[in-house]
């Protein structure tokens, strides 16, 4: 089968498209066929740090496809049957959380690939109002999303949420939930494009990362911020946000060490929540909440699989607005 590898250099450089072997499914195991996958900065991060005499690994967590082989003791789902693919292995009740997430696509291969082979667990049966594309590059950032929004942050309607750095699939998939649940959101960017297209969406406020975020929010506290960022802005953080606060932190796009006063965080009693990935539960969870609302994910681009390494370049440049996937099947 084709497949994107990673093998024999550290970084992009690595990333080559070409054959690999097609496994079968053992025992409690299914294979997809895969139609459409979808890029994520943690495809990044593991590019990163393999070295050359690492193994050669199918990347990609997320997928979208149709079972063409089950393996022995699966019931409930058959050749034939479209499904979208829980990512996260191994965590089934949400309070009992693993110490790491196992993540589908690295260590095990992945599917940017033309099958892969999944628990049988983590398949689910895809939403029928979702397309191809929407559904292969929904996984990830939307489960990430749903999490730090209604597990660990616990919104509730009529709250100000604030998404610095707005553009990414997480968080443009967090802006569409926040709003379904009748929270008002404000982001932030770097770049005026993607505030503008921000606006497009009815944000309370859309300003530059760099500039004055009272200003930016007319004055205004939020009740939450979702963290992907890190030292960059938090220091900003504590400017805007408003008693009994909390700030959840799923990313560390610029690094992973934060100073922060004491006092600004024990007097406002704010709450810094840590948050990553998600349980079998919480993406069941999210796909009800996703159909009960009728969100539908946003495409950046798609490519065709012998384009990953330019569709991770476009990532890596920081210029999309939603959502990068493959379509493979």
């Amino acid at each position: 089968m084709k497949a994107a590898i990673h093998h024999g250099r550290s970084g992009l450089d690595g990333l080559r498209v070409g054959d690999a072997e097609t496994k079968q499914p053992g025992p409690g195991e299914i294979r997809v066929r895969v139609k459409t996958a979808g890029l994520n900065h943690r495809d990044l991060f593991l590019m990163k740090g393999r070295r050359a005499a690492d193994a050669p690994l199918i990347l990609g967590s997320d997928g979208a496809g149709v079972i063409d082989a089950v393996g022995e003791g699966v019931a409930g789902l058959t050749a034939g049957t479209e499904v979208i693919i829980h990512p996260t292995i191994g965590w089934d009740r949400t309070e009992e959380v693993p110490v790491v997430p196992q993540i589908l696509g690295g260590p095990t291969d992945g599917t940017f690939a033309e099958t892969v082979v999944i628990p049988a667990d983590n398949a689910f049966r895809n939403p029928a109002y979702l397309t191809w594309e929407e559904a292969g590059v929904l996984p990830l950032s939307a489960l990430t999303a749903y999490r730090a929004l209604f597990t660990r942050a616990q919104i509730k309607a009529g709250e100000h949420v604030l998404i610095p750095g707005i553009g990414g699939g997480v968080a443009t998939c967090a802006m569409l939930m926040a709003q379904a649940a009748g929270a008002v959101v404000s982001v932030t960017s770097r770049s005026e494009a993607k505030l503008e297209e921000a606006r497009r969406y009815a944000v309370r406020g859309a300003f530059s990362s760099s500039g004055d975020w009272n200003e930016g929010l007319q004055g205004e506290k939020v009740d939450v911020i979702l963290d992907s960022i890190g030292p960059a802005t938090f220091s900003k953080y504590l400017e805007v946000i408003k008693p009994n606060g909390r700030i959840v932190s799923f990313g560390a796009s610029s690094g992973d060490m934060v100073e922060v006063p004491l006092r600004a965080l024990f007097f406002p009693q704010l709450s810094w929540i840590g948050t990553s990935m998600g349980s079998r539960e919480e993406f069941g969870e999210m796909l009800r909440f996703m159909e009960e609302h009728a969100i539908r994910p946003l495409i950046d681009r798609m490519y065709p699989l012998d384009e990953a390494p330019a569709a991770f370049r476009r990532m890596t440049a920081g210029e999309q607005f939603g959502n990068i996937g493959l379509c493979i099947g």
